[in-house]
């Protein structure tokens, strides 16, 4: 029997200590996650996108009463860069998430956002640099693919 173990490599970083293109990243990202439509879980959470181009594409989490027709924040915004700028790979997202009057500590994508990131990284053959915003810190992961080393469609080398 063969055994492998995969480790992947996290820095936490202070916010002011981001590049000045994160930082306006992350406050896109913020900015996105305050008008998210969340009356049922009362979770809001932002995404933007940074494209290689220097343009930002936001998104937040749509919420629907008839669960689970919603959509996450990293989503709305991978696929609405995907529609809009097919060709422009993207260079980094950025989520945050605000709940009970204030920005959360930790935030982490769900597993289908962690496959259309992955997918992401495929269909251009570029990292995705993930910046997972919480109060004062991020956390900041180099490629999507760290973030799901059996995703569908390739396994994490």
């Amino acid at each position: 029997m063969e055994e492998k173990e995969w480790k992947i490599k996290v820095s936490i970083v202070p916010e002011c200590e981001l590049p000045a293109d994160e930082r306006a990243l992350v406050e896109a990202a913020r900015a996105a996650a305050l008008q998210a439509y969340a009356p049922y879980s009362e979770f809001r959470v932002g995404a933007a996108v940074l494209l290689e181009n220097d343009v930002t594409v936001t998104g937040n989490n749509q919420e629907n009463a008839a669960y689970p027709s919603g959509m996450c924040a990293e989503r709305i915004a991978l696929f609405y860069a995907g529609a809009q700028y097919p060709s422009v790979p993207v260079k980094a997202l950025a989520v945050a998430a605000w709940q009970n009057q204030a920005f959360v500590e930790r935030i982490s994508p769900c597993g289908g956002c962690r496959q259309v990131l992955l997918e992401t990284e495929m269909r251009s053959g570029k990292p995705v640099r993930i910046l997972l915003a919480g109060k004062n810190e991020v956390t900041v992961i180099s490629r999507a693919a760290d973030m799901l080393p059996f995703g569908f469609g390739s396994f994490r080398t």
